[in-house]
């Protein structure tokens, strides 16, 4: 099942004009050991977003990890990447979920909603994500999402739950330990002296959980 692969440390790409620069940023982050990579330059061109997810794209299957685009499902379908991430203004779940067919993960952020993630999940989407969890810069103006939809969604939903927004070394156990299958992380990775050993904490976080779990 792709809802198997929703574990870990969830990537975001950072917007970077670069390609270079975010090239090397992004093979650092998969050498550090990350569970999934999603696309995402709101800033960029169509063209540069293809130019650069087309770049991306083969560093993940080098490293098993899947690839996933954010918002748009004609990129995903043309790049035949693993699958698409799609915000409440992206369309509608169920139609986007019969275009990518059954092998696609398909990710729905549904904010501070747990009514959101019900129906996301009814309509087939693969995961939900919740957030921002907190202050984020990447999107300051983000409802707040209490750690408590985590805790509400292992009781509720047979889907895997994504924390993000404001996630950093120092949060991310709370957001783990509330119950989030997966945390998304953009600047505590990509802006960080070193990508790969960023990546390697969070990792090692998830780790750290598991251990105490079966404890």
């Amino acid at each position: 099942m792709q809802s198997n692969k929703i574990h870990g440390l969830y990537a975001i790409t950072p917007d970077e004009a670069n390609t270079d620069l975010l090239l090397a940023k992004v093979e650092a982050a998969l050498q550090g050991g990350l569970s999934l990579l999603q696309y995402r330059n709101k800033n960029a061109s169509y063209d540069l977003q293809t130019y650069q997810s087309r770049a991306i794209q083969p560093l993940c299957k080098h490293y098993q990890v899947p690839f996933i685009i954010n918002d748009s499902v004609e990129l995903c379908l043309m790049l035949d990447a693993d699958g698409v991430h799609i915000g409440a203004d992206d369309g509608n779940i169920a139609e986007v979920k019969a275009r990518l067919g059954a092998n696609k993960i398909l990710g729905a952020s549904c904010y501070n909603r747990f009514d959101l993630a019900l129906s996301a999940q009814q309509s087939g989407a693969t995961y939900v994500a919740f957030g921002a969890c907190f202050a984020s810069s990447t999107k300051p103006h983000a409802p707040v999402a209490s750690l408590e939809l985590f805790k509400q969604a292992k009781a509720q939903l047979s889907i895997p739950t994504v924390a993000i927004g404001g996630i950093t070394l120092e949060n991310a156990v709370s957001v783990i330990n509330s119950g989030a299958d997966s945390i998304a992380v953009i600047n505590a990775i990509f802006n960080a002296d070193d990508v790969k050993l960023a990546v390697q904490q969070f990792t090692h976080l998830f780790k750290e959980s598991n251990f105490k779990a079966t404890k």
